[in-house]
């Protein structure tokens, strides 16, 4: 995990799901998720303090105590629990964020924060990286990174020394692709690819009729009415990635899933330290979690996707992030 020095696996587990807004699962159903994740080799979660109001985070605690010695890597985020404005971005609201997911974690040092999607301002700001160095030295965080919306976010965090980026990167978000992945390998920072799949739409299970729960951001955020449309569905409108997906699951090697693909995909990019699907099922960790023992993807294949991004979704999405 860049210059951290902790080992993590090449895939992981997002867990926005396990605190809400993918619909309702239940506190059984999350901890079957973490356990079959690990039992297949993953050794990194990704959550947020916001996600579920802390649920996301108390779930994995509640993992971490019931599994002590797992040596997880528990990468959190801070920022969205007060208004989204720069001056939020304080040390003493730090403070109370990091300190509120120690104990929803139940541990003495967060391994990683990350910022939680800021205004851009934040991610150059002199102040905001003295309150985090200040975290370090009090030993409430191992390390800080950033996760953003825009490649120039990114752009901008890696150049202040953080310890990782998380970004959108998906076969239907190609953009980081040209100036983020190389700025990472050069700085030594982590690059951790969430909306692996676009919101399921590279899963290929859905079709133009395919409706979603009203609590889930697949409904509620269509638009953008709720936070940055770019996390619903990429920012890809849903009929286009619908037909879109169509001919990308169409290029899949034989006995590989789309979803396989999709992840595949990423992983094979140099400077992706590890991806970080969401799982809502056993199932679902451990098949994503089998993407490690598929095979690098050939270059006709890598063309192919290229060719579909470039024309289907390039001309939506790729200015606006």
């Amino acid at each position: 995990m860049g210059r951290t020095g902790r080992p993590v696996s090449i895939i992981g587990v997002g867990t926005w799901q396990l605190g809400g807004d993918w619909g309702d699962v239940t506190e059984a159903e999350a901890l079957a998720v973490l356990d079959a994740a690990v039992q297949a080799g993953v050794t990194l979660l990704d959550t947020a303090d916001v996600y579920g109001d802390g649920r996301s985070e108390q779930r994995i605690g509640e993992f971490l105590r019931a599994n002590p010695g797992s040596d997880l890597f528990v990468a959190t985020k801070m920022g969205r629990r007060a208004p989204v404005v720069a001056e939020s971005y304080t040390v003493e609201n730090f403070r109370l964020w990091t300190d509120r997911s120690r104990r929803n974690l139940g541990v003495e040092c967060l391994d990683l924060v990350q910022l939680h999607c800021p205004p851009s301002e934040v991610y150059s700001s002199a102040q905001v990286y003295d309150a985090l160095d200040a975290l370090v030295a009090e030993q409430r965080i191992a390390a800080y990174g950033a996760s953003v919306e825009t490649v120039d976010e990114a752009l901008t965090a890696i150049a202040r020394s953080v310890a990782s980026v998380q970004i959108i990167l998906n076969a239907f978000r190609q953009k980081p692709l040209e100036k983020v992945l190389p700025a990472a390998i050069e700085a030594d920072v982590g690059i951790l690819a969430r909306v692996p799949l676009a919101s399921g739409l590279l899963s290929g299970r859905y079709t133009h009729d395919t409706q979603f729960a009203s609590t889930d951001h697949r409904s509620y955020n269509r638009h953008g009415e709720a936070f940055d449309v770019g996390e619903t569905f990429s920012g890809v409108d849903f009929d286009t990635g619908v037909e879109a997906a169509r001919e990308f699951a169409a290029l899949a090697p034989p006995g590989v899933s789309p979803a396989q693909l999709a992840l595949r995909w990423i992983v094979d990019q140099p400077g992706v330290t590890a991806v970080i699907p969401g799982a809502r099922s056993a199932q679902q960790a451990r098949d994503n979690a089998s993407v490690d023992e598929v095979d690098p993807l050939d270059a006709a294949v890598r063309t192919r996707i290229t060719e579909l991004y470039d024309r289907r979704i390039r001309p939506a999405v790729h200015a606006r992030w």
